[in-house]
């Protein structure tokens, strides 16, 4: 596969394919830009069907954390890693150490934090080998409270552009994807007083769901046809394709998945529709927000985080409006605007 002429492939700084025999390690490393700052993003451990999907999924996942921390004004470029591998089987010490070592010879051009099933202890271990990490114990520590946070915020902000009303009480929310942060965001709705459908591959969360925030739970098919007002992807990416398109009752997509929109064309077909698409790496920044306290100078300050999530709702505003004046697709409108950030970065 020619790296250059991939669809993804966005002038990548740097891709990076890293190995190590002895613990296993198969990771690959993308640094999209540096023009704002080092490249933050986290590292997800995956069980890729293939070398060419980890590679795709890295490709989309930097560029994103670049427009994200674009778009959240944060001094930072975008980046990601992607260990590939069933967590479950690979998982040691030996391999987070490998990969911290992989990390440390890019010198601080990309600096790495926890991400889909990699936690805080792991990323103490690659501490061991690496400076270069973030979302540590002791400091910013698990950023998935602050991404529930922003995007509970932002579902606020569509709910208020969309349907002109300031609370959740009795907004209907079809949430896809009960993990960590998906789970977090649904205890947020319920206590605004939404109504919740869910769904996951995992049956005792969505009993938990059920008994503690008295939750619907439906099949992973039937999530997108539900008659609700807010369709919430808090899965992996790409669920928002023509035929998930065609199915959707929702008049607001607004979760924290990354990359949700399957291709770029997707984001005019839910203009079309009628459907406020809220971009996803605005609305999901909440965790990069908070580890970016601990990667700049000084003293980690949580109050100072949660202050700067809570700009996801002007920033979503701003993105509304401007796509509601020129009658683009949001996710068009805070492409440019990210960019535009970029441009100025770079000069």
């Amino acid at each position: 596969m020619a790296l250059f002429n991939l669809v993804d492939f966005d002038d990548h700084e740097q891709v990076v394919y890293c190995s190590d025999d002895a613990s296993g390690l198969k990771a690959i490393i993308a640094v999209h830009s540096t023009a704002l700052g080092p490249a933050a993003g986290g590292c997800r451990f995956w069980n890729y069907a293939n070398d060419d999907e980890a590679l795709k999924d890295v490709l989309r996942l930097s560029k994103g954390m670049t427009y994200k921390n674009a778009m959240a004004g944060l001094k930072l470029g975008g980046g990601k890693g992607v260990i590939i591998g069933d967590p479950k089987a690979l998982k040691s010490d030996d391999l987070f150490k490998a990969f911290g070592t992989a990390v440390n010879n890019l010198n601080g051009r990309y600096y790495t934090a926890e991400d889909v099933n990699i936690t805080t202890g792991d990323m103490a271990v690659v501490n061991q080998a690496t400076d270069f990490v973030s979302g540590l114990e002791g400091k910013s520590g698990n950023p998935g409270p602050f991404t529930a946070l922003g995007t509970f915020l932002g579902i606020k902000a569509a709910v208020k552009f969309k349907l002109g009303t300031d609370g959740l009480a009795g907004i209907k929310v079809a949430v896809q994807g009960l993990g960590s942060v998906g789970y977090s965001l649904c205890e947020k709705l319920h206590q605004a007083g939404a109504e919740l459908f869910v769904t996951d591959i995992n049956q005792a969360t969505l009993d938990r769901a059920a008994t503690e925030l008295n939750a619907t739970i439906v099949g992973l098919d039937e999530i997108y046809s539900q008659d609700v007002d807010v369709f919430s992807p808090c899965a992996l990416g790409a669920s928002i394709d023509d035929n998930s398109i065609n199915q959707l009752k929702a008049v607001i997509i607004a979760g924290c998945a990354n990359n949700q929109l399957s291709e770029n064309r997707h984001d005019q077909a839910l203009l079309e529709k009628g459907i406020l698409y809220a971009p996803d790496y605005v609305i999901n920044a909440g965790g990069i927000i908070n580890v970016a306290l601990e990667i700049y100078p000084g003293p980690y300050n949580a109050d100072e985080a949660t202050a700067l999530v809570e700009n996801i709702y002007g920033t979503l505003m701003r993105v509304f409006e401007k796509a509601q004046a020129e009658s683009r697709p949001t996710g068009a409108v805070a492409d440019e605007m990210a960019r535009e950030i970029i441009a100025s970065g770079r000069k």
